[in-house]
Formats: C-alpha cells, structure tokens, sequence
C-alpha cells in the first residue's frame, strides 16, 4: 500500500509507517494533512481510479536544517569571486494514515 503526494514542489512515494523529510511547513500540534495526492495503490499495479477524497495523515517528528551547500560563483579573467552558503529547512514527519474512497490503511503497531 502506497501514496504518491506532492508537496513543497516535490512529490513523494509513503506508506503507512515511512519516516520523510519535506520542506518547510506550517503544522498545528504536530498534525499534518496532506490533500494533494497523485496517486494510491492498494495491491502491486493496480491504482485507485476515483482519488476526490483522499488525503494523507502524517505527524511531526522533528524539525531541522540540512546539511550546508557551498555556492561558488568565478568569472576568470575578471577578479571576480563569490562563495555562498545554504542550509535548507526541513521538517521531519512520520505517515500515519492514507484515506482514499472511505477505506483507511494505516501504519501497523510494533
């Protein structure tokens, strides 16, 4: 059972139990929905053909900053050098549930 959702620009393959990192996002309490969902299967190659109301229920685990990108910018010939530094953040979540067509599948207790 998977999902494919889009968020921060990006799109991401979860199940029910997979630990992700998105980019930055406004959360309540630690709770996040995601609607904009692209596609779901529930068995290998077979995917929901009515996906109106679905949505992916995910909680927050941690947030952070990425590791740093060095940016460097050289012109040859003209004296000119420019050294940049970029730290992404990102918030760490955790799927706890795909809800598609009135059926719910959710991550299994351990």
């Amino acid at each position: 059972m998977y999902a494919v959702l889009r968020t921060g620009g990006k799109q991401y393959r979860v199940s029910p139990g997979d630990q992700i990192r998105i980019e930055k996002t406004e959360h309540q309490d630690g709770a996040l929905e995601f609607s904009d969902v692209l596609a779901v299967s529930g068995e290998e190659g077979k995917f929901e053909s009515e996906l109106s109301g679905a949505k992916v229920l995910a909680s927050v685990v941690s947030e952070g900053r990425g590791n740093k990108i060095l940016v460097f910018h050289y012109k040859r010939k003209k004296q000119y050098k420019k050294l940049q530094g970029h730290r992404q953040d990102f918030v760490e979540v955790k799927i706890n549930e795909i809800l598609v067509n009135g059926k719910s599948f959710k991550a299994e207790a351990k």
